[in-house]
């Protein structure tokens, strides 16, 4: 989905969102050092095979997938990431890797991680190495109803 797709849709939904261009980085650690944005506070979209469906996985950039932890989560039998192979069709308006968390857009399911929802905004990649937008967690979980999952490795979680 390229930037000015995801705006309309944004723009549609009466959504208020800003855009921060950067200079091209391709880890979400360096996109969040780039725009001063707190790893923790910076999702990104790690696309992932569960009983070999795509699906999307959402987690702060400073962690990452604990697949064990999704598969039981989902009650999946299996949880692979998903190669390049497997999705760079599935997003023709995206560059490889900055796909935006809306799943619901390519028919996709979202599974967030659960400490997203404790920040009141949400950044991510807009669809390019160059691009990101913020926005209110609470629009984005209306527009894109992501189910909440504690799936991030290395992150601790109250009892």
């Amino acid at each position: 989905m390229a930037i000015s797709s995801l705006t309309e849709y944004l723009d549609k939904h009466h959504v208020k969102y800003v855009v921060i261009a950067h200079s091209p980085a391709y880890t979400a650690q360096g996109i969040a050092g780039l725009t001063h944005t707190p790893g923790k506070e910076l999702a990104k979209t790690v696309i992932v095979k569960l009983d070999g469906r795509l699906s999307m996985a959402v987690i702060p950039a400073n962690y990452h997938v604990d697949l064990d932890r999704l598969r039981k989560a989902t009650n999946a039998k299996t949880a692979i990431l998903a190669s390049e192979e497997d999705f760079q069709n599935r997003f023709p308006e995206c560059e490889t890797g900055a796909m935006p968390p809306f799943g619901n857009l390519y028919g996709i399911p979202v599974f967030a991680e659960e400490s997203l929802a404790e920040d009141k905004e949400i950044a991510f990649n807009a669809g390019t190495h160059r691009e990101l937008i913020r926005m209110s967690w609470a629009d984005f979980e209306k527009l894109v109803e992501p189910k909440l999952l504690q799936f991030a490795a290395g992150m601790a979680h109250a009892a």
